[in-house]
């Protein structure tokens, strides 16, 4: 068959990118090949758990593909002829193409543990029939031990623990979630899992996995009749590198219109490689907001340069809830400042996210912000507390991207309510701002 645009993974890259192309080029035929009956929303996956109980309520319906005349094929690319424009399928045969987007996601990682081929032993993946297999293995567990403090290891222990089982993360960095917030973000989250009764070894490492449990490096031994490994992810790079195109470990290379080193092939999402907004060094970031807006450039450029140099580099906007604290970073945190050697200042506030603060159900707000000495950039912003923490952070992410200084962003004109909005006296992220300034300025 033929196609004009082929796109190679299902996921929200892929479907972004396809919605977008029929919006550029309503001419053209758009093809998309996936492995999976249906796609899952990834970062639905933990709420499978406890809230949904049911993987097909985390589905992403085909609808709005087909009713934008997008092709949808069930299928596995097996090989890729770049010079002749040549897909081959598992099962149904050759497709030629004009333009080719690799959406093809990432993988877990298999950290190199003893035992780690083990039976009771899961990962984190996006196939619908397995996360089914493995919701049903949670079921069946008593204990359930999680290789990995991060995001998703995090969520899925808040969510497990919800079903009445014993869960206990094992994480070997000093806190979790610490590659994304500094030490005392990370404290408030530990301290509501521990409340909810999670347990959390820190500063720990899994060096063999048992069928009764794991063993850390401190010989200590943990019980427990299922593991489930959340240690990260790696990009889907082996179809790009048998194509031969040009590649590290960290993904496939783009350039800032997501063009491979073929310049008729696109790589979008978790497979491509990406770099920092400050730095231009490589971020291993991997995130359904960053692969969305990425989706959105291959598909406007992808036979002419529509929307010119629009992703000036990688943020990394954080947002999550563990128990009934909601938490969110954008850009860098303190630590990472000091690594990259930003002369910097930072700004604190608490405040309530109603007006009065009597108010039922009324949160408490704490907001961190990073500020350029010179010229007093947004650097970055961590906040923590009620559901609206979600839509601050994003805030304080087009901050950052838009260039704003802390003095702009002080005169900024906000929209206020009692029930859904901080006072207009004191909003957390504008208290942090006026905190900065007063140190810059007057050294307070």
């Amino acid at each position: 068959m033929k196609t004009d645009v082929l796109i190679i993974g299902g996921g929200p890259a892929g479907i972004v990118a396809a919605i977008t192309a029929r919006q550029n080029y309503p001419d053209k035929r758009i093809l998309i090949v996936r492995k999976e009956k249906y796609v899952v929303v990834p970062c639905g996956i933990p709420y499978i758990f406890g809230t949904l109980k049911d993987v097909d309520k985390d589905k992403i319906s085909d609808g709005i593909l087909l009713d934008n005349e997008i092709e949808i094929m069930v299928d596995e690319i097996e090989s890729v002829d770049p010079d002749n424009k040549l897909a081959v399928s598992k099962n149904h045969g050759e497709i030629y193409f004009e333009k080719l987007i690799l959406a093809t996601g990432s993988k877990p990682v298999k950290p190199p543990i003893k035992g780690i081929e083990g039976n009771n032993i899961f990962f984190v993946r996006k196939d619908p029939d397995y996360l089914k297999m493995l919701m049903k293995k949670v079921e069946e567990s008593n204990d359930v031990i999680i290789i990995g403090g991060g995001f998703i290891g995090a969520e899925f222990a808040d969510e497990i623990r919800k079903l009445g089982k014993g869960v206990t993360i094992v994480e070997m960095l000093p806190h979790i979630l610490s590659i994304s917030f500094d030490e005392e973000f990370c404290e408030l989250a530990e301290q509501e899992l521990s409340r909810l009764g999670v347990k959390i070894h820190t500063n720990s490492k899994v060096v063999e996995i048992r069928e009764d449990g794991v063993v850390l490096s401190s010989g200590e031994k943990l019980n427990g009749d299922m593991i489930i490994v959340s240690a990260g992810a790696k990009p889907n790079i082996e179809l790009a590198e048998k194509m031969g195109l040009k590649v590290n470990k960290n993904g496939i290379v783009v350039d800032e219109y997501m063009r491979t080193s073929h310049p008729d092939i696109f790589a979008i999402g978790d497979c491509a490689e990406k770099r920092d907004f400050f730095t231009r060094k490589i971020k291993p970031v991997m995130l359904a907001s960053v692969a969305t807006a990425e989706a959105r450039i291959a598909g406007s450029n992808l036979y002419k340069i529509k929307a010119f140099k629009q992703l000036k580099g990688t943020i990394g906007i954080f947002v999550t809830k563990i128990g009934d604290i909601s938490m969110g970073a954008a850009g860098l945190i303190e630590r990472q400042a000091i690594e990259e050697g930003f002369d910097y200042v930072v700004g604190r506030s608490e405040a309530v996210d109603k007006h009065p603060g009597s108010l039922p159900d009324t949160r408490k707000i704490k907001a961190k912000l990073l500020f350029t000495k010179q010229g007093e950039f947004f650097l970055g912003g961590q906040i923590a507390g009620g559901d609206t923490v979600g839509e601050l952070i994003n805030l304080v992410g087009f901050a950052i991207e838009s260039g704003y200084t802390a003095s702009r962003y002080l005169t900024l004109q906000i929209g206020t309510h009692p029930l859904l909005t901080p006072p207009p006296t004191a909003p957390a992220t504008l208290k942090a701002v006026e905190d900065a300034i007063l140190k810059l300025h007057h050294g307070k």
